[in-house]
């Protein structure tokens, strides 16, 4: 499968025929998400952007970090938020025409033969996360090869459900952040395959309220990437659907949390809030 990280035709292809595989086995969007204010969208973003040891650039997850005006600062995420009906139902319009990312899907007259409804709705939820990826980071939308839907994952300090969505950025190399990102991070594909990477999260949850009670901690899997002076923690949501995706594309799992070495970090009611 490492194979698979020197060829990104290859890689792609193989992410498109895992992810509709898996697809092709269950209905992914329910009635009614569209009009839920629980449903968000996101883009699991990967490109050929790290370079490593003066050697050709290799695929990565691309990832937002979350600036100090919002809630949850300084968390990695994915660009992506809520689905905006009107706007974002003319845009899944443009974006299923041919020679658009999803007119370019391989999959795409399929679920519009067979799977109609289902398809206006991943339509809908691919646009909402392409609008929200042109604010927060300006990425181009046409510069963005469909990759296919992810499984959903809902969240446990918010009522929200995520609906990831998976796709190649082409060409673009450069992102304009908004004040919604601090920063964009690039983490190989290759350190996310490495189980020397990973850790466990000792969050210490002070005057934040985790599970209703006050001052407790809790230990959750993470990955540690350090790139010179960068150093982030993914965690959380977004740790969950990057794992799921490394499984279901590599067959990848994390070592078990009893056996990674402890990193402490700590939360607050700002989380929550942002300083905004």
């Amino acid at each position: 499968m490492l194979d698979l990280l020197r060829d990104p035709p290859a890689l792609t292809a193989h992410i498109i025929r895992v992810l509709q595989e898996r697809n092709s086995l269950e209905h992914v969007f329910p009635k009614g998400i569209s009009g839920s204010a629980a449903t968000s969208a996101v883009l699991l973003l990967l490109g050929q952007h790290c370079q490593k040891n003066g050697l050709s650039p290799e695929p990565c997850l691309v990832l937002n970090k979350r600036s100090t005006k919002v809630r949850q600062p300084g968390d990695l995420c994915f660009p992506g938020g809520r689905i905006a009906p009107r706007l974002d139902s003319y845009l899944a319009r443009l974006l299923s025409l041919p020679f658009f990312p999803l007119g370019r899907w391989p999959h795409w007259s399929d679920w519009c033969d067979v799977r109609r409804p289902e398809s206006r709705r991943l339509a809908l939820l691919f646009a909402a996360g392409i609008r929200e990826s042109l604010e927060e980071m300006c990425l181009n939308p046409l510069g963005v090869k469909f990759l296919g839907p992810m499984p959903s994952q809902s969240l446990v300090m918010f009522p929200r459900v995520i609906y990831p969505m998976a796709g190649w950025i082409t060409r673009q190399r450069c992102f304009l952040p908004n004040w919604e990102v601090e920063k964009i991070v690039r983490i190989s594909l290759r350190d996310l395959l490495n189980p020397d990477y990973y850790a466990c999260y000792r969050l210490y949850f002070g005057t934040f309220y985790a599970n209703g009670q006050k001052g407790t901690t809790q230990d959750l899997p993470c990955f540690l990437h350090k790139k010179q002076e960068e150093k982030e923690i993914l965690w959380g949501a977004t740790y969950g659907i990057v794992m799921v995706f490394l499984e279901l594309v590599f067959g990848f799992r994390p070592p078990d949390i009893g056996s990674l070495p402890v990193v402490y970090g700590s939360l607050d009611e700002n989380y929550l809030t942002g300083s905004r």
